[in-house]
């Protein structure tokens, strides 16, 4: 399996600094960071490293349960899956303090029972998920029609 690479130019301090992530490996693009607008409630068109995390681990989470779909019996239509990635104090400094996962999916073959057994074993056993289990994840699962 590959390796895959970001990379971060940070100037300055904390509080009057500013950096620049790479996206090294794809070469999807630079996006502006700072520590300022990843604590304001505004981020001014800035990334931090709590929405790169929701962007990992929505798109690993999506693989996963259409995966784990396809096995139970189902044909995954269309899933539409958020993560709200909450930044919050600790001593010393920061930690995530919690990943609110919620999954819309139209899917075929399945009821809501085996969508929501579906979508549970995908917060389990997607990497990603695995990589994050100091933090406290809650899913919100649902079929839509």
């Amino acid at each position: 399996m590959p390796t895959r690479t970001a990379r971060t130019a940070w100037n300055g301090t904390l509080q009057d600094g500013a950096g620049q992530v790479e996206l090294s490996s794809s070469g999807a693009g630079t996006f502006e960071v700072s520590f300022p607008k990843r604590a304001a409630d505004d981020a001014d068109g800035t990334t931090s490293p709590e929405e790169l995390i929701a962007a990992a681990h929505t798109s690993c989470y999506a693989m996963q349960l259409s995966a784990l779909i396809a096995e139970a019996g189902g044909t995954p239509q269309s899933l539409e899956v958020t993560a709200d990635v909450t930044l919050g104090p600790d001593d010393p400094g920061f930690k995530l303090t919690g990943i609110a996962l919620t999954v819309r999916g139209e899917v075929d073959g399945l009821d809501a029972d085996g969508f929501a057994a579906a979508a549970q074993a995908a917060k389990q056993t997607c990497p990603v998920s695995k990589a994050l289990t100091g933090v406290p994840i809650t899913l919100d699962a649902a079929l839509v029609t």
